[in-house]
C-alpha cells in the first residue's frame, strides 16, 4: 500500500481558512489515522509512505510504515510511482491510497482490496464521485495512477474500471473541506483527527 503525504505546511489547502493555526496539525492527524488503519487491515502487507516532511516521516514511520523520500520529479502521481519502485520488488500487487481518510475502517479497506484483486487494474472513486481514493494494479500490470482533479473520469478514459465493493463509506470519505471533515466525523474518525477537529470546531463556535 502506497500512501503519499505532502509537506504538512502545504497539506489541506482548502481547509486553510477553517483550520487556521491547526492546519498542519490536522494534516498530520488525518495521515496518522489513515496510515494506522491501513496497517491494521489484514489484506495490507507493507505500507509505504512517500513524503519529504520530517515530522510526518517520524510519526508514520513510528507506526510501522516504510518511509521513502519523494523522487526528483514533483507531483502526486510521480510520488506514487516513486513509492512503487520500493514496493514492486516484493512481487506483490500495488495499491495507492490517499492520505486523507480519517474515518478509514480496516474491514472496509479489506473489502475494497478484495474487489480490486478481481481486476488487473482498478480504482475506487471518492464520496463526491469525481475524484479517486484508491488505485490498484496486480503484479505485472502497469502501475499508472492518474490522481488529481476529476480523476474518476480520467481513470475511466484510460480503461481502468471501478471497484465493486458494496457500501464502504469510510474508504470513500476523503477530507478536503470543512463539510468533508464534518461528514467524516459523522462516520467516526480516528483519535488523532478527533482531537484536532475538536479544537477547530470549538474555534468556529466562539
Amino acid at each position: 500500500m502506497i500512501v503519499p503525504v505532502k509537506r504538512l505546511s502545504l497539506g489541506k489547502s482548502r481547509l486553510a481558512s477553517a483550520a487556521g493555526a491547526y492546519r498542519g496539525e490536522l494534516a498530520l492527524a488525518i495521515a496518522t489515522d489513515t496510515v494506522g488503519a491501513a496497517l491494521r487491515c489484514a489484506a495490507v502487507g507493507d505500507v509505504v509512505v512517500v513524503t519529504e516532511d520530517p515530522l510526518a516521516a517520524e510519526r508514520l514511520g513510528g507506526l510501522g510504515a516504510l518511509v521513502v523520500p519523494e523522487g526528483p520529479v514533483p507531483g502526486l502521481n510521480e510520488a506514487l510511482r516513486q513509492g512503487a519502485r520500493y514496493a514492486a520488488p516484493r512481487g506483490l500487487g500495488l495499491a495507492a491510497l490517499q492520505a486523507d481518510l480519517p474515518a478509514l475502517r480496516p474491514g472496509e479497506l479489506e473489502a475494497v482490496l478484495a474487489g480490486a484483486e478481481l481486476l488487473p487494474r482498478a480504482f475506487l472513486p471518492d464520496r463526491a464521485g469525481t475524484g479517486t481514493v484508491l488505485y490498484s494494479a496486480r503484479p505485472g500490470e502497469v502501475f499508472a495512477p492518474a490522481f488529481g482533479g476529476a480523476s474518476r473520469d480520467r481513470h475511466l478514459a484510460l480503461g481502468v474500471p471501478e471497484i465493486s465493493a458494496g457500501p464502504v463509506p469510510s474508504v470513500r470519505t476523503d477530507v478536503d473541506t470543512l463539510a468533508d471533515l464534518k461528514a467524516a466525523l459523522e462516520l467516526g474518525v480516528g483519535p488523532h483527527t478527533a482531537a484536532v477537529a475538536e479544537k477547530i470546531l470549538a474555534a468556529h463556535t466562539r
